[in-house]
């Protein structure tokens, strides 16, 4: 017993230690990304830096080196450096030009939802043919529960998921393996996205995509803030870091008592995660951002308010992809499985309505991430695209938040039919 503790003891467990750690690796990835290095350069153009900056916080996590999982780091990137920077992205929001991609965006994040529903139920009885152990068990361990849980996650996120495991009562060890695959698979997913991101012109051409949208887009964003854009000075970071950080405390204020109050007079609302306080906060800093947007603060984009996001999103990126472990697999490998061909569907359906719509990819990954990673990962995967794009995946994230325990709660109710055939 002695020894199994000592093993899953990290080699470092001071926050602050493990949060130099990850500035390290920002700074490593970023100094090394810009050298001139042909072998250097090549190896970016493969691997680009922002799936390095999520995977090497993984790599160090899986290894016992950092116990991300587990890390108060984690929250404080959900909690501050997310809303911080949602609200210095969406500080520069032109809600015509976002309204102008709502069909596409709208069809493919849909697309992304049913891929979820249907591709539950089908993972679960294909394995059955093959496999009828890994989706069967008896009681609360009926695989079908956890699974629930997970279409919970994947179509609306973690409120969903919590609000889903009170609903079909799944096994405390049933469970924990199915957090095991959430993590897991839908990490790998992202990290596919966000090299997809990199490449997205060879994605569209695949697609034979007309993104002459999406492209006008970056390009009058571009066009603005070269126009405008100006050496920021000591006071224009103080006032991003004081719009970001207040605006984050204030959404903190009116989200924690209206979440309370919610759960205490309304409590049935916790379907559509209403009585969540992250779904508050996220909100409120979108509107923050919003209301912003309208004001004479939207002009401090021009001194690099979205640079400023981009850094506090990096950090976000580093404490997500701490959570990762690769070695997870080897704890119930036959889960694993199921969630791969579940998210296998998802994309495959995803890919089949992009290509006879000629669908952007970039819409392909943000439609995918708002269901399967939520806020913050669809926020992550936006920005990879462009800063001006990161509106489209809080808006389409938040949606998903309303609608994720429903179609969780339907999924589950297919996998129980599916492992009964």
């Amino acid at each position: 017993m002695q020894i199994t503790e000592t093993e899953t003891m990290p080699l470092i467990s001071n926050t602050t230690v493990v949060f130099g750690l990850l500035m390290a690796i920002l700074g490593f990835v970023f100094y090394t990304s810009n050298l001139q290095n042909k072998f250097i350069k090549g190896f970016y153009n493969i691997i680009p830096p922002l799936l390095l900056c999520y995977f090497l916080p993984g790599l160090l996590n899986s290894f016992g080196v950092i116990d991300g999982e587990n890390s108060p780091l984690t929250s404080i990137g959900s909690r501050y450096f997310l809303p911080a920077c949602l609200i210095l992205f969406v500080l520069n929001l032109d809600l015509r030009e976002m309204w102008a991609l709502r069909k596409r965006a709208g069809l493919m994040f849909i697309t992304g939802t049913v891929g979820i529903v249907l591709g539950g139920p089908i993972a679960v009885y294909l394995t059955s043919l093959v496999a009828p152990q890994v989706v069967g068990g008896t009681g609360p361990d009926e695989v079908w529960r956890g699974l629930g849980t997970l279409a919970g996650s994947w179509i609306g996120g973690s409120a969903n998921q919590v609000a889903l495991k009170e609903i079909l009562q799944p096994s405390a060890n049933l469970f924990s393996s199915i957090i095991a695959v959430d993590a897991f698979v839908a990490y790998i997913w992202m990290a596919f996205l966000l090299y997809g991101a990199s490449k997205y012109k060879q994605f569209d051409k695949f697609f034979k995509a007309d993104s002459q949208d999406v492209e006008e887009l970056k390009a009058r964003m571009d066009e603005k803030v070269k126009t405008h854009s100006r050496t920021p000075e000591t006071k224009d970071i103080i006032l991003m870091i004081a719009l970001a950080f207040g605006g984050t405390g204030l959404a903190t204020l009116l989200a924690e008592p209206l979440s309370t109050y919610m759960a205490t007079h309304y409590p049935d609302m916790a379907k559509f995660s209403l009585t969540n306080s992250f779904f508050w906060l996220i909100f409120f800093s979108t509107v923050i951002g919003i209301a912003l947007s309208f004001t004479p603060a939207r002009k401090l984009e021009y001194a690099g308010a979205s640079k400023l996001a981009s850094v506090f999103l990096y950090i976000l990126i580093t404490t997500i992809g701490m959570q990762m472990n690769i070695l997870a697999i080897l704890g119930n490998p036959g889960l694993f499985v199921v969630g791969f061909i579940w998210l296998a569907f998802h994309a495959l359906l995803l890919l089949i309505v992009g290509k006879i719509f000629k669908v952007p990819f970039f819409y392909f990954a943000v439609g995918s991430m708002a269901n399967v990673g939520g806020v913050a990962s669809a926020s992550v995967t936006s920005a990879a695209f462009h800063p001006s794009l990161i509106s489209v995946g809080v808006i389409l994230s938040v949606f998903s938040y309303a609608i994720g325990t429903y179609a969780g709660w339907l999924t589950a109710i297919l996998m129980q039919l599916a492992s009964g055939l």
